[in-house]
This record gives structure tokens, sequence and C-alpha cells, in this order.
């Protein structure tokens, strides 16, 4: 009978051995095998074992152990993947677009210029290059830095500054900064064929004025159709259309090295001041522009481009305040008025870039008594040849240019008659991409339009010039 008692008394602990029921405290996080207050119960648990084979009391104490350990051990790791996840910053929420500043891009270019008078008249005053002239030696011309990207699929912005512009003829000051660009591209079709471009830019008119001085390969813009807009830059806003082969024509003409002038639209139309870049309005007119142009690509590979601009608007311009001229015209100033054509054949190697225009604008009469409207013609011839491997020393680029101009410069005091004709011959050559030189002869035939030879009626002169100019690209 005590055989009997042992033999259940041992088969009813190992059944209580076998199931465990553990229960956890919410509070403490401790683990306990009986229920009580703020505890949740995790399970029951069974110790597995062979059935034919009887557990002994202390080998059922043992797996017991093993396992609390284990469930201990479960629960410090959770623990500490909670605590982790509590420390963790707040998830960023979630954003249509990149930040405006993941996608800025800056680039630049500097330009030391030289312009040593070899014969002919020294006390000049170069309209385009202040620069050229007696008593001068090296000028930075420019020192440019451009910053552009985009801001989601339908705003894009430009902001160029330039730290070498000049306070002006009597104070002659330089390298002083001075806004240049400043404009944003509202993309009107998320394939960017339509835009609306609003700020401060160029104006849409003239092939050579639209030119970066980056690109150009003479170191000045003509006269003849320069002389529309101050600094080839005005505040308005434009509308351009671009269909897509023609974003990818204009963007090759500019990367290729090909001189092309960038994409300001297969067609463009616009409305801007007409004072001038950085110059405030001193009439209630608005001037209207609008231009198209088309490059085309033949089956040789050559590439010809050709065009057709024209400008509307009333001009009103500024008088010496000494002896000053009349002004024949009503309050708001005169008509200004042009059209102008404009064909390039890019070198390939041979190229050609010529330009024209007519029109009608504001002009000292002959005596220097009176600004009167009058009217003006004007433009250029430029002959280049690309040598794309100069003797294993990068790229040259040899051309000669005339230019012809009879107008009015309106944008000078009293708006001085300017009778241009001008011959350089010379050449662009870019050893690697980020330096250029350029370097050419110049002779100059045209009017004085210093302030000190007004009362002299702005006389002619005659000078030959050479010219020299080292652009740094970055």
């Amino acid at each position: 009978m005590t055989a009997v008692m042992l033999a259940t008394t041992s088969a009813t602990a190992m059944a209580e051995a076998q199931v465990l029921e553990l229960y956890v405290d919410s509070t403490t996080k401790q683990i306990f095998s009986e229920p009580g207050p703020n505890r949740v119960k995790m399970g029951t648990f069974k110790s597995v074992g062979d059935a034919t084979e009887a557990k002994s009391e202390n080998a059922a104490s043992i797996d017991l152990v093993e396992m609390k350990q284990e469930l201990e051990l479960r629960q410090r790791e959770l623990e500490e993947k909670l605590d982790k996840i509590a420390m963790a910053p707040a998830p960023k929420p979630a954003s249509s677009g990149k930040n405006w500043a993941d996608t800025m891009k800056v680039r630049g270019y500097m330009q030391i210029r030289s312009n040593p008078i070899i014969g002919g008249d020294k006390q000049i005053a170069h309209q385009a290059d202040r620069s050229i002239g007696d008593n001068t030696n090296f000028m930075i011309r420019r020192m440019r830095l451009i910053f552009f990207g985009d801001i989601g699929e339908r705003l894009s912005y430009y902001i160029q500054p330039d730290f070498a512009s000049r306070t002006g003829s009597s104070d002659n000051t330089g390298n002083i900064a001075q806004l240049r660009d400043a404009y944003g591209d509202i993309y009107l079709t998320k394939d960017r064929v339509h835009r609306l471009r609003v700020g401060q830019s160029k104006i849409p008119y003239s092939f050579e004025n639209l030119q970066s001085s980056q690109n150009r390969i003479a170191l000045d813009r003509n006269d003849a159709l320069n002389s529309c807009c101050k600094d080839e830059r005005d505040l308005g806003v434009f509308y351009y259309y671009t269909p897509k082969e023609q974003q990818d024509m204009f963007k090759y003409l500019v990367d290729s090295g090909l001189k092309g002038s960038g994409n300001y639209g297969m067609f463009a139309f616009g409305a801007y001041n007409g004072t001038g870049a950085n110059r405030s309005e001193n009439n209630d007119n608005l001037h209207l522009v609008s231009r198209f142009t088309y490059p085309v690509k033949f089956e040789n590979g050559q590439i010809f481009e050709a065009g057709i601009q024209a400008i509307s608007g009333t001009f009103k311009p500024s008088t010496s305040s000494s002896n000053a001229p009349v002004l024949d015209s009503g309050k708001d100033g005169f008509k200004d008025q042009r059209v102008g054509v404009h064909a390039v054949l890019y070198p390939q190697p041979f190229g050609l870039q010529t330009e024209w225009n007519w029109g009608r604008g504001p002009s000292l009469n002959d005596a220097g008594t009176r600004i009167e409207e009058k009217s003006l013609n004007g433009g250029y011839i430029q002959a280049m040849y690309r040598i794309k491997d100069f003797y294993g020393y990068g790229v040259l680029i040899p051309f000669v240019k005339w230019q012809y101009f009879d107008g009015a410069q309106k944008f000078e005091t009293n708006a001085p008659q300017n009778h241009v004709n001008d011959w350089e011959a010379g050449f662009e050559w870019q050893p690697v991409p980020e330096i250029e030189f350029t370097a050419y002869y110049s002779k100059l035939d045209r009017n004085n339009l210093s302030s000190d030879a007004r009362s002299a009626n702005y006389p002619k002169y005659n000078t030959d010039i050479l010219r020299f100019q080292l652009q740094y690209n970055f």
C-alpha cells in the first residue's frame, strides 16, 4: 500500500510539473506563477517529453527554471526595443518634392581685360566698354555668380549678381555688386513647353543680345541692336513657347560650344518697363516685345537658325542739368519702335552670324539743341571658323566682324547720335573648358559719347586698339 501511495504522489507531482500558468505584472514587468492584482496571464505552458518515459520531480523543476529564464530574457529584449522606439525622433511628414536648397546649383565666370591703344585718338569714351581709353590697363570686366534650380515641377529660379559693375562715369568706382538677373520661370505645362518668366531678365530681342557674354566670341555686343535695351535686361513679364524638340536643340547649341543663344523660346511675347535694368520708371508706358526664331538641322549635320523680332513703346531720355537740349515731345517721351532680323549658320566648322534692325527713337539733333524723334538702322556680319582640336590644345575659333550703326544711344544722357563703322579680327582660344583667352585687333570709327565731349557735339574718333581677355569658367 505504501508503494501505491508513493506511485500516486509521484504521478501527481509529475502532472503538476508538466503544466504551468504564468502571469506578468503590468507595472513592474515581473513574472509570477500565481494570479494577483495587476497581473496579466501570459499563458499556460507545458513541458514536452517522451510519453513512454516519466520524468522525475527534479527534472521537471529544472525545465521550469530554464523556461522562466528564457521568458525573462525575451521580456528584457522587448522592453529595450520599446525604449528605442520611444526615444527615436518623430518621422518627418511626407513631402511633395525636394527642398529647394537641395536642388540649387551654382556656377559663374570672371573676365579680366586689357585694351591697349596702339594708334589714333586716345581721349575717347567707348559706350560698350568703359575700360577702353587712355590711362587704362587691366580691369575686371565681369565677375558673376549664378544661382539657379527647380522648386517642384512648376517653378525654376535664376539669380545672377555681378560683382564688377561700375558706379558711373563721374565716380568711376569699380567692382560694385549689382543685380543682373532675378526671375522665376512658371511652367504652365509639365513638359515646359509653355512658361511665364517674371522678374528682371533679358529682353527677347536680337540673337547677340541673348547670347551670354560667357559664350559670345566678340568681347562686346554690336551697338545697333544693343542700343535697344540697357544691359539687355529689364523688369517685366515674358511668355515663352518652346516645343520639346527645340528645347533639346537650344540646349545642345550652348552645351556643344557652338555659341548658341540659349532657350528664349521659339516664340516669345512680353511687356516690360523700358527704362533698363536697375533703373526707376520715368513714364507710365510699358514696352512690348515679340520674337520668333527657328533652328533647323540639315541632313549633313549643319544647323541653321533664323528669326524676326520687334519692339514698341515710349521712351523718355535723360538730359544734362546745365544747357539741356529741348525735349521735342510730350511728357511721356518719344516713340520707340524697332524691327530686326537675324540669321545664324553655326560654326561646323565654318559659320556666319548676321543681324540688322530698323526703327525710330529719340535722338539729339545735329545742332545739339533739341532731342527729336529720328530714324535708326544698323547691324553686323560675323564670320568664324571652329577648329575643334587645335594641335591637341583645345578649341580655336578665328573670326572677323564688321558692324554699322546710324542712330542714337537713347540711354546715354541727351540721347546723342552714334555713327559706328567698326572692324574686328582675331580669335578665341579655349585650351580647357575652364579657361578661355580672346585676342583681336579692333579698328574703331564712332562718336565720343563722354560727357566731356558734349561741348564739341560728340565728335567722331578713329582709334586702333588691341583687345585681350582671360575668362575663367567655374
